[in-house]
């Protein structure tokens, strides 16, 4: 049955690129920041937009919370639940924590996709569960005219060793920890049915050993790639922590097939916004073709860790710089 169904055709968007525009999504959320009425301290919340929120529960123990969910990103329903749980216990290991509880998300169109295919979304999910050791139980569905998934996520941190978007310093390398290109290869597939079992293994890779490895680094930067692309995603770590950005092109890493589909016009609405928001900010260089700029801004679904800093395996592709007044700098 899964074979046969095309997930991606019952979804206006897929993944991460169906994300609410990132200078609408901060409008919306602009006169709530700086709220904490809780009894217990809130060390991250709404004010720079962190992957997760945090608290701290006693001593230096943090709890992280999060939740993340989407439309179909492939026509496989395994596989897309695969990725959903993937991305949403990255908000949790962006920020150097590990999950301990999942609950699932479910919106579910019953009178046109059977049943069937949602127990498929759901094993998928849980297989990722347990490969990230985390328990994956309950949660919530709705009928719903479009098919969503993803997790509700409760994870533990350090609270000193958390990871931010405000603690970036100018000198600090940039390390990328996955390639780009998810999202123009996902809508190729979407387009045209074409399987990338790269995009795939990229999605469902979880980013628990490269968080283990900022920690142990002693990262205490750190971000997700995912709807806002590279540069939205930098930019918002530069603006959190007061300094600006330099991104060398040419140091990039991209999947097979990407630099093509972006060349021929594969490229979401999503993407085109992204790359909108960030340009009254960003500096060309002039070898910086039209196609690099549309793949830096590629909105990634389970993407991997941007991370201010180096660790093992994750090539350096920037750093952060001195500034007055926060802007990339791309060439």
């Amino acid at each position: 049955m899964s074979e046969s169904v095309r997930m991606t055709q019952y979804a206006h968007g897929g993944g991460c690129a169906c994300k609410i525009p990132p200078d609408e999504l901060e409008r919306a959320v602009s006169g709530l920041v700086g709220q904490n009425t809780g009894q217990r301290e809130l060390l991250v919340g709404l004010d720079d937009g962190d992957d997760a929120a945090a608290v701290r529960l006693d001593g230096d123990t943090a709890v992280i919370a999060t939740t993340d969910f989407f439309t179909p990103v492939v026509d496989c329903a395994y596989d897309w639940g695969r990725i959903a749980a993937a991305n949403a216990f990255s908000d949790v290991y962006a920020m150097g924590g590990h999950p301990v509880l999942a609950v699932n998300l479910v919106g579910w169109p019953r009178a046109t996709l059977p049943i069937e295919l949602l127990t498929e979304v759901l094993r998928g999910g849980g297989d990722v569960a347990r490969e990230a050791g985390c328990p994956l139980a309950g949660g919530h569905s709705i009928d719903d005219p479009e098919p969503k998934y993803g997790l509700a996520v409760t994870g533990l941190g350090s609270v000193d060793r958390l990871l931010r978007l405000d603690t970036g310093r100018p000198g600090t390398p940039l390390s990328l920890t996955k390639p780009l290109g998810i999202g123009v290869l996902n809508s190729r597939h979407k387009a045209t049915g074409d399987r990338f079992e790269q995009a795939v293994a990229a999605m469902t890779t979880l980013n628990r050993a490269a968080s283990e490895n900022a920690v142990r680094c002693g990262v205490r930067c750190a971000t997700d790639i995912t709807g806002f692309g590279l540069l939205g995603h930098l930019y918002k770590l530069a603006r959190a922590s007061g300094v600006s950005a330099r991104i060398d092109p040419g140091a990039v890493p991209y999947l097979d097939g990407a630099r093509a589909a972006a060349a021929e016009g594969f490229v979401s609405g999503g993407t085109r916004r992204n790359l909108d928001w960030v340009w009254p900010y960003t500096s060309w260089g002039a070898e910086v073709a039209e196609v690099d700029r549309l793949l830096l801004a590629d909105a990634q679904t389970s993407g991997g860790l941007l991370i201010a800093g180096e660790i093992p395996g994750a090539p350096v592709i920037g750093e952060l710089t001195e500034t007055t007044d926060t802007r990339l700098v791309v060439g």
